[in-house]
């Protein structure tokens, strides 16, 4: 049987930080005010925020046909300082 994937812990980033992504018209936007752990970084904060808001649960989601992840997953595309706030910062 052939291998389909390595075990282990995945990066947020790699799946919902995505810097060159244009926003649709019909695409629903958020900002979110983050403050992740000391070490982290933003994208991996933000980008875990865009995944537990939409495709990265535990909830299940019952369907007769397979998800397409790239069409209904959280994206995180641009981030920025929160002024007056060293710690914060604004996810989109």
């Amino acid at each position: 049987m052939a291998k389909k994937y390595d075990a282990g812990v995945k990066e947020y980033r790699d799946t919902y930080w995505t810097p060159d992504y244009v926003p649709l018209d019909s695409d629903l936007l958020a900002c979110f005010k983050c403050t992740g752990q000391e070490g982290v970084p933003r994208e991996e904060v933000a980008a875990a925020v865009a995944a537990e808001s939409s495709t990265g649960t535990w909830s299940t989601v019952w369907s007769e046909l397979l998800t397409d992840l790239d069409f209904y997953k959280g994206r995180c595309y641009r981030i920025e300082d929160v002024p007056g706030d060293k710690e914060s910062f604004y996810a989109f």
